[in-house]
């Protein structure tokens, strides 16, 4: 089981995180239902754990992930585009069945 981030992800959550080179980042992922097809993503800084949590170490960042939302994105690698003025993290998660028009949500 694991999450991952490509080079572009990793240098936006450093770039942002508002943490000094130093200080450990810990980046929150997981899924909400919402949307005509299911379930989003969310994704957020993180400052606590909590036991139901797994944890994922990709280039000194501390992916935490709770265990109901690494079944449904368990092997998802987590990107960031920017083209224009649209920015934004896309992820690539295997066990996806089906996508809204919009993108916003997904199925399994």
């Amino acid at each position: 089981m694991a999450i991952s981030l490509t080079n572009a992800a990793i240098n936006r959550i450093k770039d942002y995180s508002g943490k000094s080179q130093n200080e450990e980042i810990s980046l929150r992922i997981g899924v909400k239902k919402t949307g005509c097809n299911g379930y989003a993503y969310v994704i957020n800084y993180s400052d606590g754990i909590k036991d139901d949590d797994e944890i994922f170490i990709d280039h000194d960042i501390k992916i935490i992930v709770d265990k109901l939302s690494l079944e449904l994105i368990d092997g998802t690698e987590v990107d960031f585009y920017k083209e224009g003025l649209n920015e934004a993290f896309r992820f690539r998660n295997p066990n996806v069945a089906g996508e809204c028009g919009c993108g916003e949500s997904f199925s399994i």
